[in-house]
């Protein structure tokens, strides 16, 4: 099996296994074990349980931003970019409930390494609504537009979490409801005729 394949084999039964049983409660035998490869093989493609949950984050932190930069790529307007990338957030976090438990749940036990790579995500979702804000809201100060990025961040978040314990409330549901809440702001922003 080719080295990338065999590594996100690895990736996909650990994060299985620390939703299932927790990151402290899952060893790397039981990871092995279910792979069907050595323990050493996993210390040689990761150095620790650490370092392969860093490596499961760091693979979610990549696909998330492909999949948001897809949604709004062919966006023509503040108002759908804002909705592509939205829902592309939501249905991201729904396909991978399993990662997003995982992360929710288990990262105050781990090393700050862990939490790094997922305040990475933070940064970089950040990062790549601030640069759809500057594209389609010109003439928007940089100081408002990085506030706004961090709302929106902060607010998918914890949009997402709400969210958890209400099964019916779809991507499309969650997308609309933060719609509806950021768009009055930031629609205002707008300029006349777009």
């Amino acid at each position: 099996m080719p080295r990338a394949q065999r590594e996100r084999q690895m990736i996909d039964v650990a994060v299985a296994l620390f939703a299932e049983r927790g990151y402290v409660a899952t060893a790397m035998d039981d990871i092995a074990e279910r792979v069907g490869v050595s323990k050493p093989m996993l210390y040689e493609y990761f150095n620790s349980k650490e370092g392969l949950l860093i490596a499961a984050i760091r693979r979610a932190r990549t696909d998330l931003l492909a999949v948001t930069e897809q949604a709004a790529s062919d966006a023509t307007s503040a108002e759908e970019a804002l909705w592509k990338g939205l829902y592309a957030f939501f249905e991201f976090i729904e396909e991978r409930r399993t990662e997003w438990s995982l992360l929710r749940h288990e990262l105050a036990l781990v090393g700050t390494s862990a939490a790094e790579e997922v305040e990475a995500i933070r940064r970089q979702q950040t990062e790549f609504n601030a640069s759809l804000m500057r594209a389609y809201l010109p003439g928007v100060s940089d100081i408002e537009v990085e506030a706004a990025a961090e709302f929106l961040v902060g607010a998918c978040e914890r949009m997402a979490l709400w969210a958890e314990n209400y099964p019916e409330v779809t991507a499309a549901d969650a997308t609309g409801y933060t719609m509806d809440i950021l768009w009055n702001g930031l629609g205002s922003k707008q300029p006349a005729g777009s």
